[in-house]
């Protein structure tokens, strides 16, 4: 049972579309491609018809042998996010592999409230995958879909660099993004999330891996303050447009980098100021902090100076 699959409610005659995959055995199914109502996975059944031709479709795809392309340059670019219409109202978020290359890709959505992952897998050449669905009515409150992947060829003799890539909605453009979408063949809203793909040179990646005394000459770490402060205006002129997984994001990269010159450096101790705020950002660097090999303990720094809006790290 995957999102995109038709299922019919064993309770009644309700036909509907998988749109997502939710903890504890619940799925949440668009009802005539209408309204979505949260369903235990033992309530629905997927329909027999639909059900044979996903799985003649992956039979062909696992079972039929690829044929050789009859120019010997391979295509690298053409990965694509597709917004392809269900109904009217019901759009299906789709990535689109149309190069020649294996996609390895996660995919997860970007909310105010932070990130929530929603698949992970490998898309063959020429191949797409569903990933959500969303109601044009609710357009307005579409999250952002951040999709990472690297592209990979068995036998291949290039190396890619991965990329991350944010989609944001925004209805001036959105609209205007409206064309035949490739190995769909349908009409869609498209999104290109590659360039041209960058080769890693390996050669230099060997020459930074290894530790020698001429990479090491004229290196000098440059330790950190003995307190950072993290409020985001420290960190950047202007946040007004900035979203507040966004703000945390970065707000937790200073934090991270300043922890690992820290230790680098052999420092004693460090202090993080965070704020009180709602706590968020406080929560993140404990839970970071308590993983984190070389660490003594930490605890909140001094309260008659900062309150409880900084923490003091003690390192080994």
């Amino acid at each position: 049972m995957n999102v995109g699959d038709r299922v019919r409610l064993m309770s009644g005659r309700e036909e509907g579309i998988i749109t997502r995959i939710l903890d504890n055995g619940i799925v949440e199914v668009a009802i005539d491609n209408d309204f979505t109502i949260p369903v235990s996975r033992r309530e629905v059944v997927v329909i027999a018809a639909e059900e044979q031709k996903f799985m003649r479709q992956d039979d062909e795809a696992a079972f039929t042998p690829r044929k050789e392309a009859a120019a010997p340059v391979l295509a690298t670019q053409g990965i694509y996010l597709a917004l392809v219409h269900q109904s009217e109202e019901l759009l299906a978020a789709t990535i689109i592999n149309n190069t020649d290359f294996d996609v390895l890709f996660t995919s997860g959505e970007e909310r105010e409230k932070g990130y929530r992952g929603l698949q992970n897998d490998k898309l063959n050449p020429k191949n797409t995958r569903v990933i959500a669905h969303y109601h044009l009515k609710d357009f307005e409150k579409w999250p952002s879909l951040l999709i990472q992947f690297i592209q990979h060829r068995n036998g291949g003799t290039s190396l890619f660099e991965p990329v991350t890539k944010r989609v944001q909605f925004r209805a001036n453009s959105f609209y205007k993004s409206k064309k035949m979408a490739p190995v769909l063949n349908k009409e869609a809203y498209l999104f290109q999330l590659d360039q041209k793909p960058v080769a890693i040179d390996t050669n230099k990646i060997r020459e930074q891996l290894s530790d020698t005394p001429t990479q090491a000459e004229g290196f000098k770490l440059q330790a950190p303050e003995h307190e950072v402060d993290l409020h985001i205006d420290k960190l950047v002129e202007d946040h007004s447009g900035m979203s507040n997984s966004a703000m945390l994001k970065l707000q937790l990269e200073r934090f991270q980098d300043a922890l690992e010159r820290a230790m680098a450096a052999n420092m004693h101790e460090i202090i993080f100021i965070h704020g009180t705020g709602n706590g968020v950002l406080r929560k993140e660097i404990q839970k970071i902090l308590s993983h984190t090999p070389g660490i003594r303990f930490f605890e909140d720094a001094r309260k008659e100076k900062f309150g409880y809006g900084a923490t003091l790290v003690r390192l080994r």
